[in-house]
């Protein structure tokens, strides 16, 4: 890498098989999931990519959710990418997630891009919600 420039994150990409949203990029404040780019936050669920308006993981409420809760019953795993730092997922919002019987799993976001690409190539039922990072 050229010192003082900033390396352009890729996020893991595994054989797709049967999965249609694969995140292929990440940084400069957007994501490529599937061949289409998206800028800013993204909720990701194998069957579509939604915008989320979302600019950092701070403050993070259950209304936030409200299109992962929507469809719990197809979601087992909801992966949070909390940006360029991992942070907790607050205890309430653990709690509102849970009984909706959603586990969930906080960590920077290109882990967590990396992670959805696995868990969605093995046909989990998972889900992304993915803080935008530059």
């Amino acid at each position: 890498m050229v010192p003082g420039r900033k390396a352009r994150a890729v996020a893991v990409t595994p054989p797709a098989g049967r999965v249609r949203q694969i995140i292929e990029r990440y940084g400069a404040g957007r994501f490529r999931i599937a061949g289409v780019d998206h800028p800013g936050s993204v909720l990701v669920f194998p069957w579509r990519t939604l915008a989320w308006p979302v600019a950092q993981f701070d403050g993070l409420t259950a209304a936030d959710l409200s299109p992962v809760l929507e469809t719990s019953a197809s979601v087992e795993l909801l992966l949070f990418g909390t940006g360029p730092r991992m942070a907790a997922i607050p205890d309430a919002l653990r709690e509102v997630l849970r009984g909706a019987g959603v586990k969930a799993e906080a960590m920077d976001t290109g882990a967590a891009c990396r992670t959805y690409n696995v868990l969605a190539a093995e046909e989990r039922q998972v889900a992304a919600a993915l803080v935008a990072v530059d």
